[in-house]
């Protein structure tokens, strides 16, 4: 064990809430301090070590003493574990916590100035599985409306690819347990980490094109619909590492399911997506789910650069896409998780067709349609035109 008071200059460190330390537990964490007074010049120094018992009485002495506590970012895990089974913490709270360490591992991997490495991403996938079991233990019971209402009370960030991504993942997850009420947790968690991972390939493309909200040209389009690919080789790369023993396996992930995620997460239900043009029940059932989840934060979430439509609006514009982008089957799933939500005025609008949810646009691409007089079913919900109603 190391010695209580060693310095840990060697290691990365994060704040940590003092409220959000779990006590009467042995602590599954070492605790530390800047004992620095230096801008730039931090000397992480532990204070408590992991493996005692930590009364409540002691953290309060800490608190006394110090302005802030640290953790080592090897000990993320741990803290995030604990957290999680902590009662005293709201969800709300907890998801934050969730969320930023989920970034901190995407924009670890995103923002690498030096060329893409495979141990890189092996180590990113072991982190965010981590990240995504978290998230399964904190909404195992939270309805689509549930999940939309802590979503919009979580901060969004300058890089639309992070805040998306974790929605992504975690309507991933809720949707799935609606189909799946028995489904294993590695199921569940490796189909969430394909969905925070399903823009993986994006980091092949010009930043230029990625942040570009002003509508594509064909040729910019064009190297968008390389992303699944790219990250389905990437992927590939990594599962082959894995069986040759170069890269330590990940446990309890299924690199396959992943991978189907995010190579077939653009394919649309009557085969006019891509990178395949795979059509109806051939896209894997996870991609099917992972097309809703994309399309729905895509247009309810607010970002910098447009307004967003309600759960109501969301879902009359989604319901002229069913049959086209998306299954109709888990579209009826998807409304039979939605509660007290009032569809009598319909918007007119539909998406355009060359909607692309993963990246950022000055405005939503809805596009006015001629109303239809028919009834549409979709499992408990119905849409109706009443213009000719008394």
């Amino acid at each position: 064990m190391k010695s209580k008071n060693k310095e840990e200059s060697d290691f990365n460190f994060f704040s940590i809430h003092m409220d959000f330390v779990k006590t009467e537990i042995i602590s599954l964490y070492d605790i530390y301090i800047n004992s620095s007074i230096i801008p730039g010049r931090e000397r992480f120094v532990r204070i408590y070590p992991k493996g005692e018992y930590l009364k409540k009485s002691t953290l309060r002495e800490l608190q006394s003493k110090y302005f802030q506590l640290y953790l080592s970012e090897d000990q993320r895990t741990d803290y995030l574990k604990s957290l999680v089974g902590n009662r005293e913490v709201t969800d709300e709270e907890k998801s934050k916590v969730i969320k930023d360490s989920a970034i901190k591992y995407l924009s670890t991997l995103f923002n690498n100035k030096h060329e893409f490495k495979t141990e890189l991403l092996s180590e990113t996938i072991r982190n965010c599985r981590d990240v995504v079991e978290s998230i399964v233990d904190v909404i195992k019971d939270y309805s689509i409306n549930d999940l939309y209402e802590l979503v919009g009370k979580l901060s969004f960030h300058d890089f639309y690819t992070y805040d998306h991504s974790i929605n992504v993942a975690m309507y991933c997850i809720a949707i799935y347990r609606v189909l799946y009420k028995d489904a294993p947790k590695e199921t569940i968690v490796s189909l969430g980490l394909g969905g925070l991972l399903h823009d993986l390939g994006k980091l092949k493309l010009s930043t230029s094109i990625l942040n570009n909200p002003g509508k594509l040209t064909k040729e910019e389009f064009d190297e968008i619909k390389k992303h699944p690919g790219f990250g389905l080789q990437m992927l590939l790369e990594v599962k082959e590492s894995w069986k040759s023993g170069k890269i330590e396996r990940c446990e309890g992930v299924d690199i396959d399911l992943t991978a189907k995620i995010i190579h077939e997460h653009h394919e649309n239900f009557d085969g006019t997506g891509y990178p395949r043009q795979t059509v109806g029940n051939e896209i894997s059932i996870e991609a099917r789910i992972t097309a809703i989840a994309d399309f729905f934060d895509a247009i309810t979430t607010k970002r910098a650069y447009h307004e967003i439509l309600s759960i109501e609006q969301a879902v009359d514009v989604m319901s002229r896409s069913v049959g086209k982008k998306i299954d109709p089957q888990v579209f009826k799933v998807f409304l039979s998780n939605l509660k007290k939500i009032s569809l009598s005025a319909r918007t007119k609008f539909k998406i355009a067709d060359d909607f692309d949810p993963s990246s950022p646009h000055e405005k939503l691409p809805l596009e006015e349609v001629q109303e239809e007089k028919k009834v549409e079913n979709f499992g408990k919900i119905i849409f109706k035109d009443d213009s000719n109603s008394d």
